[in-house]
């Protein structure tokens, strides 16, 4: 039986004050988790499993059909908090003409060339089925709709071969971005290295990118890079959060991660991006002081909720929603 919580419930004892709603204007929610009212649906699942995960697919994956990237992150090699294989695996094979999606990174790591990035696949055994490195061919752009930053943004050129997007997020801290969800995943993810990435950043030429761009205006960058992306599939993109080994770093930071003091919470999925990723964090934010303390400092130290915020005024989606546990 499903069960419907509204979000106050995770608002109670102010862990989090962002009220109001938002309809989205982008198209990027389907009928099947459109707004109740002035609130958006999203499902919840303790389960975190394969079984799982295909239980809460069929929630939100009517609009999803033709040609099928399932947008991932790859990780560097044998970082410890990836996604389980086998989960995206079982996703995979039920989801039919579909491919694990990635671009290559800016950063001089495994993952920036082509060459090295499928090193990367084999060692962390994203290889069992097609991977198609989006940028591999180069790069294509596509607009920005309403953005005060950029007017386009540079993507790998392979996004334009598919008619749909599921994007499989870890959820997580990041270093940058103060956190990682469905909304980092896309708007870095299927940026492409070479021009995309940089654009996020804000990194000129010979200079550390890392240093050169922290705080709010890098996540305006961010929700205006993922905003060209949702624009672009429309109603065929839905958006999954796995909250499971919650390290404050990104997956980027391979075996040096932080070792997750958050426990694991499940699976939230929407259609609704806005939705989903406000959910995790108000779930996130209901953690005990202990287990939150580190993720909220890593959060807020980097103005990440601005994501949040900078989402509605785009009107991206909604911030109220309906949380239904299946």
């Amino acid at each position: 039986m499903e069960k419907r919580m509204e979000r106050r419930t995770f608002l109670k004892g102010g862990a989090l004050a962002l009220g109001g709603a938002a309809v989205s204007e982008s198209g990027g929610m389907n009928a099947a988790a459109a707004p109740r009212g002035n609130k958006s649906q999203v499902f919840f699942t303790p389960e975190l499993s394969g079984a799982g995960l295909l239980k809460i697919y069929e929630k939100i994956g009517a609009g999803i059909t033709g040609k099928v990237a399932i947008k991932i992150h790859t990780g560097e090699p044998h970082g410890p908090n990836i996604l389980p294989r086998e989960m995206v695996k079982a996703l995979q094979q039920q989801i039919s003409n579909s491919s694990l999606v990635e671009t290559n990174t800016l950063y001089k790591g495994k993952r920036c060339t082509t060459a090295n990035h499928r090193e990367t696949l084999k060692i962390n055994g994203w290889d069992f089925c097609p991977v198609d490195i989006m940028d591999e061919d180069g790069a294509t752009t596509i607009p920005v709709k309403g953005g005060k930053h950029f007017k386009e943004m540079s993507v790998g050129k392979h996004m334009l071969n598919y008619d749909s997007m599921v994007v499989l997020t870890h959820f997580k801290g990041h270093l940058m971005g103060g956190f990682g969800g469905s909304l980092k995943n896309i708007a870095i993810g299927c940026a492409d290295g070479p021009i995309g990435k940089k654009m996020v950043h804000a990194a000129p030429d010979n200079e550390d990118y890392a240093s050169w761009l922290t705080g709010a205006p890098f996540m305006e960058n961010m929700v205006e890079s993922a905003k060209a992306t949702i624009d672009h599939f429309g109603r065929r993109i839905v958006y999954f959060n796995m909250l499971r080994n919650m390290s404050v770093d990104c997956d980027c930071a391979g075996i040096t991660a932080a070792p997750p003091k958050a426990r694991n919470l499940g699976i939230l999925a929407s259609t609704d991006i806005l939705a989903v990723d406000q959910a995790s964090i108000d779930m996130v934010y209901k953690l005990p002081e202990a287990e939150l303390h580190d993720l909220k400092e890593r959060i807020e130290s980097r103005q990440g909720l601005r994501q949040l915020s900078y989402m509605k005024e785009l009107k991206m989606g909604n911030d109220a929603y309906e949380l239904i546990t299946v």
